[in-house]
């Protein structure tokens, strides 16, 4: 049984002429109030939260996150999955797991009230699904379920087909309720696995049994997203079919020593193995957004306007690479690099 604590007087959006309406678009810092938080699991908590004047939000594609700012210091920053499908939302929602590593999850879990103003970005999109895409293909792991929720709540809401491959701990699924009941509608179904082998057999079996024109998403633990991928290649799936979203990066090795010229001064910054081009950067008071510093979230983007880049992020596409004109700052190096700050 979860509980569940809500806001009392929440507003609820105003609706004219049967369509609702949006104030704005707003996407860039702003206050928000947790209106509800419910506990999914032991481990997992739910968070709502809306403006607080209870109007309309952002919509957002499917798959999006939001970005919240961690403590009282405003210098921290993490990005947590929504789990609606997106349109004309009045609230936001995120469901997150509690890691016992002192980091953001642990803040939201331990300071997070009903009432509370929060600072939060956003939606932004990273892992949206394909527009012309017949059939979906989606797959979770543990809390990986958040985003391929909001995915599958839109494929419902649009009167489109789906298959959910959903691997947990038993005890351990936050929404297993809420996939199960979307799986009781036509043309959604569910497959649930416990185990690791289970999981690579129900995942080997629905890959080899898609229909022409399916996209595949996963999102959730490391070994899960190499498996899915591995086997997506073995049953023959297009690279441009198969998607994912990662929590986090692998780790990376020190890398070698280049030397970075900023175009704008002159300056030439060397970066040492193992230090971040980011790094540099910002100690030579060169300001660069970021976030995640793993390659993963792409908010360290910065042009580039010569050199060899060697990629070693997880967002730039095969072309965009290919084209050798940006990088992300965090993990990426290269040799003679100029970047365009």
């Amino acid at each position: 049984m979860t509980a569940a604590v809500r806001v009392p007087g929440h507003a609820a959006a105003p609706v004219i002429g049967g369509a609702h309406q949006h104030p704005g678009y707003a996407t860039g810092r702003r206050e928000m109030r947790v209106v509800e938080i419910t506990e999914l699991t032991a481990g997992i908590k739910h968070f709502r939260f809306a403006a607080p004047d209870g109007s309309m939000l952002t919509p957002y594609a499917p798959g999006s996150h939001i970005i919240i700012t961690i403590g009282d210091g405003g210098d921290r920053r993490n990005a947590y999955s929504l789990v609606d499908d997106g349109m004309y939302p009045t609230t936001y929602a995120i469901s997150v797991l509690r890691r016992g590593e002192g980091g953001g999850s642990d803040w939201l879990h331990e300071h997070l009230v009903p009432g509370m103003a929060v600072e939060i970005e956003g939606p932004r999109s990273m892992f949206a699904p394909v527009g012309d895409q017949r059939h979906a293909l989606l797959v979770a792991g543990g809390v990986g379920v958040t985003p391929v929720l909001s995915h599958a709540r839109a494929l419902l809401r649009d009167g489109n087909t789906a298959e959910i491959v959903y691997s947990y701990r038993p005890g351990h699924a936050a929404h297993l309720e809420d996939l199960r009941a979307i799986a009781d509608r036509p043309g959604i179904a569910l497959f649930e696995a416990h185990t690791v082998d289970d999981t690579v057999a129900v995942l080997r079996e629905r890959l080899s049994q898609q229909r022409f024109g399916t996209h595949a998403y996963a999102c959730g633990p490391g070994p899960l997203l190499e498996t899915y991928t591995d086997l997506a290649a073995e049953a023959g799936w297009p690279s441009a079919r198969v998607h994912l979203e990662r929590f986090a990066a692998p780790e990376q090795d020190a890398g070698e020593p280049f030397t970075v010229r900023v175009a704008s001064t002159g300056a030439e910054i060397d970066v040492p193995p193992g230090v971040s081009l980011l790094q540099r950067l910002l100690e030579n008071g060169v300001p660069v957004s970021n976030m995640c510093r793993q390659g993963v979230c792409g908010e360290c983007r910065i042009p580039v306007s010569s050199g060899d880049i060697t990629h070693r992020d997880l967002v730039l596409s095969e072309d965009e690479r290919a084209a050798g004109n940006t990088m992300l700052c965090c993990v990426s190096r290269g040799t003679d690099i100029e970047v365009d700050l």
